[in-house]
């Protein structure tokens, strides 16, 4: 009979894709959309106009033999999230463009495409939601409370980056904040 031995220390949990966590993110220029409203209304006009200057430079840019780029997920900040009814929330719609992008074609005047720059000012707390966005709040509150478990503080807008379109059968939708370390005292 073989020699059983202890196993030693047990081993750290694999975090899990739902886990908390304090992450690097650079700036980001990004094409922009303003909106005010629920997003389940505003949505309508936005994700056309957001969608359709971006894959309109990146076939420009195709046809024209330059370096093009893939089209990320959108994303979105809720300065108003908190505090105010959802038929009154600003929306800042964005999808991250190339550095070197100067102007954006302006597929519907209606609704203007700019480009901004994000600062995440390096360091954001993020977390991933599964599930519809109606039931984000327990999942945002568990972000909070990680972030002042682990030392830091709250340092910008709540963003959400869509990982899938709001008719998937499972939304999935990281939420993050820009986070800077606490003060002691």
């Amino acid at each position: 009979m073989p020699n059983r031995t202890s196993p030693g220390p047990k081993a750290a949990r694999r975090p899990k894709p739902t886990d908390p966590k304090i992450v690097k993110l650079p700036k980001q220029k990004m094409a922009v959309v303003i909106s005010h409203g629920d997003p389940n209304v505003v949505g309508a006009k936005v994700f056309p106009a957001l969608y359709g200057a971006v894959y309109t430079h990146k076939f420009a840019l195709k046809k024209a033999g330059k370096e093009t780029f893939k089209v990320s997920p959108p994303r979105a900040r809720w300065p108003d999230f908190a505090d105010t009814p959802k038929v009154q929330w600003t929306g800042i719609w964005g999808i991250p463009i190339p550095a070197n992008t100067r102007s954006l074609p302006q597929p519907d005047p209606e609704v203007p495409v700019r480009i901004e720059m994000w600062d995440y000012g390096g360091t954001v707390a993020e977390i991933l939601h599964i599930g519809p966005y109606s039931e984000e709040r327990p999942t945002v509150q568990r972000l909070h409370d990680f972030i002042a478990a682990s030392g830091y503080e709250i340092a910008g807008v709540h963003e959400e980056e869509y990982l899938t379109t709001p008719k998937a059968k499972v939304q999935k939708t990281i939420i993050r904040y820009p986070v800077k370390k606490r003060k002691k005292g």
